[in-house]
């Protein structure tokens, strides 16, 4: 039995800014909390600032993932019900608009939500490090905004639904 080798696609520029931040982000993270913990059980002492600022990173680093796991086909994916009309181009066609335009009424609705908790976050600020807590939600709209342009292009495009997920159990 021979196994055909498998090289992965290549990383687009977007991807790859995507993935960048998010490992600057995961990378602040741990070492932040990596000296708050050595800081605090062996001194004594800690970095007020370090639990706030992992928050926020967290928060940041989740929202560039989900902007990046949706033009990589990442998203929950219901292939199961979709791919029962994959041999009858027209339902799938509707269909496939249908669910884009069900992405792009969502991604409204979160990112609503969201430039709502942006305009009340610019009066407050952080307890310890002081930044306006517009940057909270602030991801939550960016993501919102790209997800929903992105589904835009594929409506408008008519691109086919990605159904490469079928052999996942969902």
């Amino acid at each position: 039995m021979t196994s055909a080798s498998h090289t992965p696609a290549p990383i687009g520029r977007f991807q790859h800014i995507t993935n960048t931040l998010m490992a600057i982000c995961l990378g602040v993270m741990a070492v932040s909390v990596f000296v708050n913990v050595v800081l605090r059980y062996g001194f004594g002492s800690g970095v007020a600032a370090s639990e706030e600022l992992s928050r926020l990173l967290f928060v940041w680093m989740v929202f560039i993932g989900a902007t990046a796991a949706y033009p990589a086909g990442e998203h929950m994916a219901f292939t199961s019900l979709v791919g029962l009309l994959k041999n009858k181009p027209m339902p799938m066609k509707l269909m496939t608009g249908v669910i884009r335009i069900a992405v792009i009424l969502g991604c409204a609705l979160v990112g609503w939500g969201a430039w709502q908790q942006v305009v009340v976050g610019l009066d407050s600020k952080s307890v310890v490090l002081g930044y306006p807590t517009a940057l909270l939600p602030l991801p939550a709209l960016l993501c919102t905004a790209a997800i929903a342009v992105m589904a835009l292009i594929e409506l408008i495009q008519q691109t086919p639904l990605d159904l490469g997920h079928g052999a996942e159990v969902e």
